[in-house]
C-alpha cells in the first residue's frame, strides 16, 4: 500500500489539516466521532462546526465515523484529537498502531499518564520513536482556512518519512520546515502556550510593552533550560 493519510479528528486544526493534505494527496481518510456531521459535509461540503467558509472536497475524502477503518485504511495516521479526549479514542483502535507511522498535531499532556504525545504512544501503544512525528506551527487553522501564507514545522527521525511530509504539507500558502528533535519541539509547542497565556494576562493588566519583551526573553531562557533538562 502506498502512503495513505488519515486525520483523526474533526475540529478546527483537523479540518485545516485535511485541506492541506488535499492539495497534494489523491485522496485523505478523515474521521469524525459525529455521523450527522460526516452527513452535512457530504451534503454541503462544510463541516458545520469549525471552519464553516472552508469549501471540503468531498470526492477526495473518505469520511468514516469508525475510528478502526480509517487507521486500518491509513499508513500514516495524523492525530488531530485534543489531547483530553484521545487516549479514549485510541483505545477504541483494535489494529496494532505501532505497525504505522504515526503524526501528533496536538499540544499539552496526555491526562491518564502526564506525559506529552509521543511519549505516551511510545510507553502506552508501544510505538517506536521511529515512527512517531510532531506537526506544529505556530499557525491558526482560520488562516490556513483562508490560505494567508503560514508556516509549519515537521520533526521526525526518520529523514524519508520527514522529506515526505514535507511534501504533503507544502502548499502554495504553506512552508513548512523539518527537524529531527521530537521531543523538543514538542515540549516547545506546549510551553509557548504557557507562555502566551501568561503575555495575555500581564497585557490584561495594564503591562507595557518593556514589561512584555523581558517577559519573553526570560520565557524564551526558561524554556531552553528546561528542554535541556528533559534530555
Amino acid at each position: 500500500m502506498k502512503n495513505v493519510f488519515g486525520v483523526l479528528g474533526g475540529g478546527s486544526w483537523g479540518t485545516a489539516l485535511v485541506k492541506i493534505l488535499l492539495e497534494n494527496n489523491k485522496y485523505v481518510n478523515w474521521y469524525l466521532r459525529n455521523e450527522e456531521t460526516i452527513e452535512f459535509i457530504k451534503k454541503f461540503k462544510k463541516n458545520p462546526n469549525y471552519l464553516r467558509a472552508l469549501n471540503i472536497d468531498t470526492s477526495k475524502t473518505k469520511l468514516s465515523s469508525s475510528i478502526e477503518k480509517t487507521v486500518k485504511n491509513s499508513t500514516i495516521i495524523i492525530l488531530a484529537i485534543p489531547s483530553p479526549f484521545l487516549d479514549s479514542e485510541l483505545k477504541k483502535i483494535k489494529s496494532s498502531l505501532n505497525k504505522k507511522t504515526i503524526f501528533s498535531a496536538l499540544k499539552g499532556v496526555v491526562p491518564q499518564t502526564h506525559l506529552i504525545v509521543s511519549e505516551h504512544l511510545n510507553k502506552i501503544y508501544n510505538v517506536p520513536f521511529s515512527k512517531i512525528g510532531i506537526i506544529t506551527g505556530p499557525c491558526h487553522a482560520e488562516e490556513v482556512a483562508l490560505e494567508k501564507l503560514s508556516y509549519l514545522t515537521v520533526a521526525c527521525k526518520n529523514s524519508e518519512i520527514g522529506k515526505f511530509m514535507k511534501h504533503s504539507l507544502g502548499t502554495k500558502f504553506i512552508r513548512v520546515k523539518i527537524s529531527n528533535d521530537i521531543k523538543g519541539v514538542e515540549y516547545a509547542a506546549m510551553l509557548k502556550n504557557v507562555y502566551a497565556l501568561v503575555v495575555g494576562i500581564s497585557h490584561g493588566l495594564g503591562y507595557g510593552d518593556n514589561f512584555q519583551s523581558v517577559l519573553i526573553s526570560n520565557s524564551l531562557r526558561e524554556m531552553k533550560s528546561f528542554i535541556k533538562i528533559i534530555y
